[in-house]
């Protein structure tokens, strides 16, 4: 079967088709024909290394990246009790670990990664939501805010920080977010109550708008500890990059890894259910064939992509 990966670990031009056998399902698992992949930072940390880095057992090449994936529900593996029948149109967290990755044209899954895509949506569309929307609900549910309380957001234009932002408003948060000039209408749209300029000083422009501090913030650009002043003595902060900083005055540092809730089906057919209502706001920047996925690397290391970019296969 076709995937993309790397046989050595490199920058974007490292990506390169590879045959692979196709996977059978085993018991508990689904085997599912992927139309689209969604394209994530995360998945340059499968490509250049860094990700091998941080697994005490590495299996042998080629490594294919990708965690979120939409298509067709091909086959049912032995003993696996699901409601899905083949032919269905689903949805799938993957977390890829050798060959096994996204950016395949099938995938063996557990039965708890995958759901039924959202009801009138497309492949593409259907394929930004798996890994990034549980990253989303993960996040919140770790900080574990009562409605009325305050969130930031940054990195909010982003895929993830459009997640958070209206998954936050639907537990009855205000929502404090960030925006360039350019993406402060967008931000808004998504639903955040305020928004500041982002860039090196947002935690002092979050602490004008909240004197005092927020509640929690999910560091979404990956500013870590430059956050910290922007938390109120006691508050949250969730980092989905592993952030090892010891934040002061009784800020818990959550750590936000997806394997957590990677299994969770009822989570992701909630997601599936709050798009199908309006809740959630699907985005994909563009489409692609999975060929060009070096092209697909480039671009999102270069910045400014709004949305998820997605490789067809």
């Amino acid at each position: 079967m076709l995937a993309i990966g790397v046989n050595e670990y490199g920058g974007p031009d490292a990506l390169e088709v590879v045959d692979l056998p196709e996977p059978v399902p085993g018991q508990g698992e689904l085997l599912v024909r992927v139309h689209a992949a969604a394209v994530n930072p995360t998945d340059t940390f499968v490509r250049n290394g860094d990700r091998a880095k941080a697994q005490a057992k590495q299996s042998p090449p080629p490594y294919v990246p990708g965690m979120d994936v939409a298509g067709v529900l091909e086959a049912i593996g032995p003993e696996t009790e699901t409601d899905l029948q083949v032919g269905d149109r689903v949805m799938a967290v993957v977390v890829p670990y050798g060959h096994h990755g996204g950016y395949s044209s099938m995938l063996a899954l557990p039965v708890g990664s995958v759901a039924a895509a959202p009801a009138g949506t497309s492949h593409a569309e259907a394929a930004t939501l798996p890994m990034n929307g549980l990253t989303a609900r993960l996040a919140l549910d770790l900080l574990g805010l009562e409605a009325g309380q305050v969130l930031a957001v940054t990195g909010a234009a982003g895929a993830l920080g459009g997640y958070l932002i209206q998954l936050a408003r639907a537990d009855g948060l205000t929502v404090v977010a960030d925006a360039s000039e350019a993406d402060e209408e967008l931000v808004r749209s998504l639903g955040a109550h305020l928004v500041v300029r982002r860039g090196d000083e947002v935690a002092n422009r979050i602490l004008e708008a909240v004197p005092g501090g927020v509640d929690a913030l999910v560091d979404g650009s990956v500013q870590e500890e430059a956050l910290f002043p922007a938390i109120r003595d006691g508050g949250g902060f969730a980092t989905v990059r592993g952030s090892r900083a010891e934040p002061p005055r009784g800020i818990t540092n959550h750590q936000v890894w997806i394997v957590q809730y990677a299994e969770e089906r009822a989570k992701l057919e909630r997601l599936r259910e709050q798009v199908e209502s309006g809740l959630l706001t699907l985005r994909v920047a563009r489409t692609m064939p999975a060929a060009d996925a070096a092209q697909a690397h480039r671009m999102l290391e270069a910045g400014g992509v709004r949305g998820r970019l997605i490789l067809e296969l």
